[in-house]
């Protein structure tokens, strides 16, 4: 769960990498940075918080040069630490090299006791500063053979943008489990990010999205790509990208991600269609699902939930006695159009269902008559290990409970998911052979992940 954001050939290279991770700091709101090269050397700044508090006018004037990269970062491996903030920045014998990572690599681990039994020192606790490790230890001639080499060790997802002193080169691994785009601004600035809202932004063309497996180099207004890895049978896009993670304004894996949302509820209704007076999303991830369901279903669509938009972290731990008015903070019931009426309610999805039972509840108590819960994504079974901070199968309510049990934890009347299947056609895979849904099914790509079934847990009203 990171945003990553480069780009090279422009004088402003870090006021446009803070506004490229701007767009992207739904991808993470832990920590950002910033790596910039001036021809001769890098600099760089992280610091925990968001993009808008950590970099300001001087922060900016410090980070000179024609390219850049950044990070926005949510932890799935590593704590919430500035130890872990990215880009990792480092020097070693070829050079000062940075890296900014989006994905998790599944074999880190074992990779790191072998490194640390071979001498390696570890600053971080970011499965990132393995790759690090990697390149610096590589006997390969060039820069380039030296990072490929590092990946073709490596297991798990990866979107990578890596800045040296005199280019920028962007690799996907070879499942293609994390999206990365290339764009060009007007100037001839080129620019690589994890989604096209971060091109929309700085208002640069999109040229492509690079290929799973694909390493492009970009050195001296020059673009040289190549394929160095083994093409897997197939691929692994991440399927709940299109489902919650990415912006609804950003072009993902070829389709609108607005679009893919309408059609999920569009498969929604027809899958689980409800007797209703009016639908209403949870903001905002389930609003275009909410959309789609009420223009299959003929059901009207409103506005019922309003989400507030300065909820941000706080450092302030609420006693015990105000802690349950979290939800709350972020949402509030609109009483008028609530009250008296039978409400279709549509969500991307539900994880440990505790949110899901206090919007439910909050929709009744403003005088709502029936919730019927609809979700436009298929049971949240397993965990992700591929970058997505999904928690362990214990927590995953629908790991070890019926949908029937489901609603009747959240106190919905009735509760209805899309199948596998119609999340598939939404896509536009049916087969779905070419996207990752190992949160959904249990089918791993990569390793040997599959955990066994765990103890049900009890489910207290």
């Amino acid at each position: 769960m990171c945003g990553i954001f480069g780009i090279t050939g422009h004088a402003e290279a870090s006021n446009l990498t803070y506004l490229g991770l701007h767009a992207l700091q739904h991808r993470g709101q832990e920590s950002a940075g910033i790596v910039a090269s001036d021809g001769h050397g890098l600099r760089a700044h992280r610091q925990m918080g968001l993009v808008a508090d950590i970099f300001d006018a001087p922060v900016l004037a410090g980070l000179p040069g024609q390219s850049a990269i950044g990070h926005v970062r949510y932890s799935t491996a590593g704590g919430s630490q500035l130890k872990n903030a990215q880009p990792l920045f480092v020097a070693y014998a070829g050079g000062q090299v940075a890296v900014a990572h989006n994905g998790n690599l599944v074999n880190a681990g074992a990779l790191k006791e072998k490194l640390e039994a071979d001498g390696a020192i570890f600053q971080s606790d970011a499965d990132t500063e393995v790759i690090m490790h990697l390149l610096a230890r590589s006997k390969q001639a060039t820069f380039e053979q030296k990072l490929v080499e590092a990946l073709r060790k490596v297991e798990g997802a990866y979107s990578l943008l890596v800045l040296t002193q005199n280019k920028l080169v962007a690799v996907r691994d070879p499942l293609g489990i994390r999206p990365l785009v290339l764009g060009r601004m007007k100037e001839g600035a080129y620019v690589v990010a994890s989604e096209t809202t971060a091109l929309d932004l700085i208002e640069a063309d999109v040229v492509r999205e690079l290929e799973p497996g694909e390493l492009l180099v970009i050195e001296n207004g020059m673009l040289r790509t190549s394929r160095p890895f083994a093409e897997p049978a197939r691929l692994g896009r991440c399927i709940f990208e299109q489902v919650y993670f990415a912006r609804p304004d950003s072009v993902l894996f070829g389709s609108s991600v607005y679009e893919v949302r309408k059609k999920m509820g569009m498969q929604l209704a027809r899958e689980q269609p409800a007797e209703a007076d009016l639908v209403i999303a949870v903001p905002d991830s389930g609003v275009a699902a909410a959309i789609g369901f009420s223009q299959q279903s003929g059901i009207p669509y409103d506005v019922g939930l309003i989400r507030s938009h300065y909820v941000g972290r706080t450092f302030i731990e609420p006693q015990q006695s105000i802690r349950h008015f979290g939800v709350k903070l972020k949402l509030s019931a609109v009483r008028h159009v609530l009250k008296g009426k039978r409400v279709v309610v549509v969500d991307d999805s539900i994880v440990r269902g505790t949110t899901s039972r206090k919007i439910v509840k909050m929709i009744k108590a403003a005088g709502a008559l029936e919730v019927h819960l609809r979700i436009s994504s298929p049971p949240t079974k397993w965990p992700c290990f591929y970058g997505i901070d999904t928690p362990s199968r214990q927590e995953l309510i629908a790991a070890t409970h019926s949908t029937d049990e489901i609603a009747k934890y959240v106190t919905a009347d009735t509760l209805g998911y899309i199948s596998l299947e119609g999340l598939g056609t939404a896509v536009g895979d049916p087969s779905r052979g070419s996207f990752c849904t190992a949160c959904f099914s249990g089918e791993y790509l990569i390793g040997e992940l599959s955990p066994s079934a765990p103890e049900a847990t009890k489910l207290t009203a």
